[in-house]
């Protein structure tokens, strides 16, 4: 539930976390008898706890729809990143993903873990797909398409332009964007989005996770897979495995602050789609990804840890975030929050710092504007004066009677 180093230092991570959870339990007590939708459900817990976690805000029918979504785009996702397929046997299995998914008895084995289990027991998803409702079975077959065909066309192609950068973007999670869209909308509780600004939502999302993402895929086997633009790191590096080499040090964190600087312009795109939603569980559902985006790339800026490890948001703030998101002033905070301690880290002498600043502007302009920054009460940044060591020997106390009754024979 989180290091006791982490909350002695963050002693009011302890209620989140708790509350996170009770939910993912209860979550896990919520999957289906069914067969086929018991395993969608426990395959969605397995792939993505906190997506598992999330979709349970959204009501039934929906909550069916993107599930299966979620699986057929991961399934798709598991064949274009198994890089021991030999492409002339993976461009056709990605080009006609949309075609497999209304056939029960297709199976492709590839992928390791538990996203094997999932290809070679995709049956399970077919079946459910094949008894959802006609408009949701037609967008995602409309996404699956496009996306297995964009995702065919880079896999013989480098991404070495911004425009490919945001092209491959688009295919793998901008059609994402305007997937759930269309879901939103087919489910009659949204008005459907522009294109652009669904669009956008994924680009951020997608932005974030290669940039976080860069040394567990430089050094993918038997062969890396990278998306970081030539047009970008050219300027830094003669080749993209140099970032993490430590004599590169400072032309890796220029080259990674350019990359982020480059995720921020969707922001108030993905701003503006946030605002237009009426229904609360799908804007919780939208808005805590991208509330994890933003604080994702504000740790990552200027940070070497980058190419040297994993760099993510601590537990509790992760909770914090579940269950502190519920209106757009929840957001618009997060997001001011997250962009200024980006901004305290700019430094000046950054090659990107001029560009970056000027978009950091841009974004707290926007929250500030929208005159509800005083209606929060700032978690992200809070003030320290207000933890007392006291509730530290408290939370100790605590501690030390949740251990005491856990015997040996004690849930794990």
């Amino acid at each position: 539930m989180g290091s006791l180093g982490a909350l002695v230092k963050h002693p009011d991570d302890f209620y989140p976390l708790l509350k996170l959870k009770m939910a993912s339990r209860h979550a896990e007590r919520q999957i289906p008898s069914e067969p086929h939708w018991a395993f969608c459900f426990s395959m969605l817990h397995k792939v993505s706890r906190s997506f598992a976690l999330v979709i349970q805000q959204l009501d039934i029918e929906l909550k069916n729809a993107v599930c299966i979504f979620y699986l057929v785009l991961r399934a798709l996702d598991t064949v274009e990143d198994d890089t021991s397929v030999a492409t002339d046997i993976k461009v056709p299995i990605l080009k006609e993903f949309y075609r497999h998914i209304y056939d029960p008895d297709w199976h492709f084995s590839c992928g390791t873990k538990n996203y094997k289990v999932l290809m070679d027991e995709f049956h399970h998803i077919s079946t459910a797909f094949l008894e959802l409702e006609k408009g949701y079975q037609e967008a995602i077959e409309d996404i699956t398409k496009r996306m297995g065909a964009g995702m065919a066309k880079f896999i013989c192609k480098e991404v070495e332009t911004v425009d490919d950068y945001d092209e491959y973007c688009h295919y793998v999670a901008g059609l994402v964007g305007l997937g759930l869209s269309k879901l939103f909308h087919a489910c009659g509780t949204e008005d459907l989005a522009p294109d652009t600004l669904s669009n956008s939502m994924g680009l951020f999302l997608q932005k974030t996770n290669i940039i976080r993402d860069y040394l567990e895929d430089i050094n993918e086997i038997p062969k890396s897979r990278m998306f970081w633009p030539l047009q970008i790191w050219g300027k830094y590096v003669n080749k993209l495995e140099d970032l993490k080499y430590e004599e590169n040090s400072v032309k890796a964190v220029q080259c990674l602050n350019d990359m982020i600087t480059n995720a921020l312009i969707h922001v108030d795109d993905c701003l503006k789609y946030m605002s237009a939603l009426p229904d609360p569980a799908i804007f919780r559902f939208c808005a805590i990804p991208q509330v994890m985006a933003i604080g994702t790339l504000a740790l990552c800026y200027n940070n070497i840890e980058v190419f040297r490890g994993v760099v993510k948001m601590r537990r509790g703030l992760t909770a914090k975030v579940i269950d502190r998101t519920n209106t757009m002033a929840d957001v618009y905070g997060a997001f001011y929050d997250f962009s200024c301690m980006l901004k305290a880290k700019v430094d000046k002498n950054d090659p990107s710092a001029q560009k970056t600043s000027s978009r950091l502007d841009s974004i707290l302009k926007t929250c500030r504007d929208s005159g509800v920054l005083n209606e929060r009460k700032s978690y992200i940044i809070p003030n320290q004066t207000n933890y007392t060591p006291l509730l530290a020997v408290l939370l100790f106390i605590l501690l030390a009677i949740i251990f005491a009754n856990r015997g040996p024979s004690g849930p794990n």
